[in-house]
């Protein structure tokens, strides 16, 4: 069945985090944390999507993110999908690596940018991985190095992180020291995290109100203003609406395949079929597009349809959505 929209907009601000399954180890030795970094800058290259702040560690990562113009789902979906793939091989394992979804908060710049960039970093210190900022200053997997000049990350958008701290090099990395040393104290912090229902309305315990006038907190998903709260909402209401318009209209899976085939000039049999003709695939990946992004279905569902596999269906999508804007097609 659909499933609840990610709230997610070009050129906005995500706080992301990613456990391993039951809590497990996701990384076991170094290569591991080479691997994923790899697909990590590829995906943030291609995507054109920004990374200020990251960190990995044994068991779970976390992530600042500003997305471009590709969905932050779709580019974080091969990261963690790819790397699932990579380390079931490496350790000769079967089933899941992450546990569901990845969770994300969508953040006002101001004042979270520079608090969100802190929390992440000081992440190995809060898990005794660090002793302190010396000892953070060698951890490799973090950006904290990259903003200190200790170590370079390519993909890392070191410099306008340092520009929140100051002008010049020098002092806008002595300024983020002491701002890190400042938060040295403060634990873990769950309304960074998502973990409030009444911290995306500020410190007040201000209420938003529902459209039947009835009130109710605030959304967890969001980290910011009560304005931004208010417009970030209204945003994601209109796409679902959008959804719940597509959905009303009757469109079952097999319609959307009916109409994906039609369009790429071919037929559902063909488009269900082995082979991989340019019609065939342009089919599939029209039907995959429309299927997870205007309609909601989940990647694992969309691959059953087509007897494909979620990573598939992911390249699919990016596909889709070519053909789509190229050919200006619409479902419905």
């Amino acid at each position: 069945m659909p499933r609840q929209a990610r709230l997610d907009a070009p050129g906005l601000l995500h706080h992301v985090m990613q456990r391993g399954v039951a809590r497990g180890r996701v990384f076991t030795g170094r290569r591991d944390y080479e691997e994923f970094l790899a697909r990590l800058g590829k995906a943030l290259k291609e995507t054109g999507t920004s990374c200020y702040a990251w960190c990995l560690m044994p068991n779970h990562v976390h992530f600042l993110f500003r997305t471009g113009k590709t969905p932050l789902g779709r580019m974080l979906q091969s990261v963690l999908g790819g790397y699932a793939g990579y380390y079931n091989r490496r350790y000769d394992r079967n089933g899941h690596v992450f546990q569901g979804r990845f969770k994300s908060v969508l953040c006002e710049d101001e004042p979270y940018f520079r608090e969100l960039v802190r929390y992440i970093h000081l992440n190995p210190i809060r898990a005794g991985l660090a002793r302190d900022l010396e000892g953070l200053n060698r951890y490799e997997w973090s950006g904290h190095g990259a903003l200190m000049g200790k170590a370079k990350a390519e993909w890392q958008e070191a410099d306008e992180v340092l520009a929140r701290f100051g002008k010049a090099a020098g002092r806008a990395r002595e300024a983020y020291r002491e701002y890190m040393e400042e938060g040295l104290g403060m634990g873990r912090r769950p309304e960074l995290e998502g973990g409030s229902m009444v911290r995306s309305t500020g410190n007040s315990r201000e209420i938003l109100k529902d459209r039947s006038g009835k009130h109710r907190k605030g959304n967890e998903r969001v980290l910011g203003s009560n304005r931004f709260v208010r417009t970030v909402l209204k945003e994601v209401d209109e796409r679902e609406k959008k959804r719940t318009r597509l959905r009303g209209l009757g469109l079952s899976p097999a319609k959307v395949m009916a109409r994906a085939a039609r369009a790429a000039g071919t037929t559902v049999s063909e488009m269900k079929g082995p082979g991989r003709n340019r019609l065939q695939s342009d089919a599939r990946a029209l039907f995959c597009k429309w299927m997870v992004e205007d309609l909601g279905y989940g990647g694992s569902e969309t691959a059953g349809m087509l007897g494909i596999t979620k990573a598939a269906v992911r390249k699919a999508i990016v596909r889709g959505a070519a053909i789509v804007s190229a050919r200006k097609l619409r479902l419905r």
